[in-house]
């Protein structure tokens, strides 16, 4: 059973860094493409950053270019994100996602819920 857990969200200022984890059970990474979203009330949820494709790469949503940085350790089988040069903006919950690259349903965790303070 694939279950995934967010964990490292909290309140930072402006400019500030958090790291997001996420805890993947039930999930063999070469079998997924892994990603973060991310959603605020009344809004789509949004894509984020993704480590997906053969050989794999990291992909990233325009606003979060050189800022966020998406890795994972398969090891640990756990995903993480790096948020730097935070801004208020980026004020979310944020999602782990896996995407099984042959076929079926996503997986979603709960969320982490990110406050960045002006």
């Amino acid at each position: 059973q694939v279950q995934l857990v967010e964990s490292g969200g909290g309140l930072v200022q402006a400019g500030g860094s958090l790291r997001l984890s996420c805890a993947a059970s039930g999930v063999t990474f070469g079998y997924y493409d892994m990603g973060w979203y991310r959603q605020t009330p009344g809004k789509e949820r949004e894509f984020v950053a993704g480590l997906g494709g053969s050989p794999l790469s990291p992909h990233y949503a325009d606003f979060v270019k050189g800022r966020f940085t998406i890795s994972r350790d398969g090891a640990k089988n756990t995903m993480s994100l790096q948020l730097s040069s935070l801004k208020p903006e980026d004020t979310a919950t944020y999602y782990c996602n896996a995407h099984p690259r042959y076929g079926g349903l996503d997986y979603w965790g709960k969320g982490s819920l990110v406050t960045v303070s002006s």
